[in-house]
């Protein structure tokens, strides 16, 4: 029906433009390719520490049009927004917009990788000067796109000591405004691996930036526990870990979970292919993996890329795999499913494959 709206000229919009026009509360928008949901919920732990009345929802929990119904009052909306979502707005204007970062994914939906960018870009696209907008320093996509903001700028980084907005150097968050350095301690963060230590980063100084103090960021950060299915410790078997990635459905995620490790890693991938670009996996793979199972649609094409890069096994189911990668493993190694790939092929959703991988884990004897 959709389809047969817009080749008629009628008006579509989406849920997220129609949800603005009847919501008055501050919105913050978080989109990117990664780290949207743990950036959202992390940024409204913050706020609600803080002691302010924060609803969060958009493309997790409750959509944004639920918000706009009941008595209650918010303070602010924190909204996680996909591309898709974004595709639909016209006037739909957050007064804070973070852009996390931006790699090739859904292209089997995108005519082009740039199409997909366009419509990462749309999220800055209605905002004004006393807007504001929180950017990852480190990502070129976003700092291309960063010249069209109008809104003031905040950059984050975990690769630059940043004389103006925040960066991080794995074990401390700085947070530097108007010549004043605030630090906030990683020490006791349940959060691990490179990219939440991003997320982390950006949501610390986006709560900063919306009157948040510091004592509510120390402590959401050291109690915030992080999602399932995003780099999940499963259990340790005679010395092996078991990490549950499902998430991972594109190549930029699970290069951020592989150099989370200095452990030798076994490593579970494929699934529907969404014909990104395998290359940037090709080093870590070579110099990280000591074993690659593939599984799903994308395992021929997978195989053909990367095979040569270490040793690598087709397995034709999840289970098979898992059984594969414990029997090939030793004392000290990671087993890591991050597929790179969405599940659609072979499961419901990402949920059900990474709940299919943790029973099969659970299954071994200790």
């Amino acid at each position: 029906p959709i389809q047969e709206a817009v080749r008629k000229g009628i008006r579509v919009i989406s849920e997220l433009e129609l949800a603005y026009h009847y919501i008055s509360t501050p919105l913050i928008g978080v989109t990117g390719t990664n780290g949207k949901t743990t950036t959202t919920l992390l940024l409204g732990e913050m706020l609600k520490e803080a002691g302010k009345e924060v609803g969060v929802g958009g493309n997790v929990g409750e959509p944004l049009i639920l918000f706009a119904d009941g008595p209650k009052r918010w303070d602010l909306l924190v909204v996680e927004i996909s591309s898709f979502q974004l595709e639909g707005i016209e006037a739909f204007r957050p007064s804070m917009a973070l852009l996390l970062n931006v790699t090739e994914d859904h292209l089997d939906r995108y005519a082009s990788y740039q199409d997909y960018i366009e419509a990462k870009a749309r999220i800055f696209m209605n905002q004004r000067s006393e807007d504001r907008a929180v950017l990852n320093r480190d990502d070129p996509i976003v700092m291309g796109l960063s010249e069209r903001v109008k809104a003031k700028r905040t950059f984050f980084s975990t690769k630059e000591r940043l004389t103006e907005g925040a960066f991080s150097d794995g074990e401390t968050i700085f947070v530097r405004t108007e010549g004043k350095e605030e630090s906030y301690s990683l020490s006791k963060a349940p959060l691990k691996g490179a990219h939440n230590v991003e997320n982390m980063t950006a949501a610390a100084v986006s709560a900063r930036s919306v009157g948040a103090g510091p004592e509510a960021v120390q402590r959401a950060l050291d109690r915030f526990q992080g999602l399932e299915h995003r780099l999940e410790f499963v259990r340790e078997v005679q010395g092996v870990r078991f990490y549950n990635d499902s998430k991972g459905t594109n190549v930029g995620s699970v290069v951020k979970s592989l150099e989370s490790f200095r452990e030798p890693i076994i490593l579970i991938a494929g699934g529907k292919d969404k014909r990104g670009d395998l290359s940037p996996l090709k080093g870590l793979i070579r110099e990280r993996v000591k074993r690659l199972i593939l599984i799903g649609e994308a395992r021929e094409r997978m195989a053909r890329e990367l095979g040569g890069m270490t040793d690598t096994e087709k397995a034709e189911t999840l289970e098979e795999a898992v059984g594969m990668a414990f029997r090939s493993s030793e004392p000290g190694d990671v087993v890591l499913l991050s597929p790179a790939c969405s599940s659609f092929d072979m499961f419901k959703d990402y949920k059900e494959r990474g709940r299919v991988f943790k029973e099969a884990v659970r299954r071994f004897e200790p």
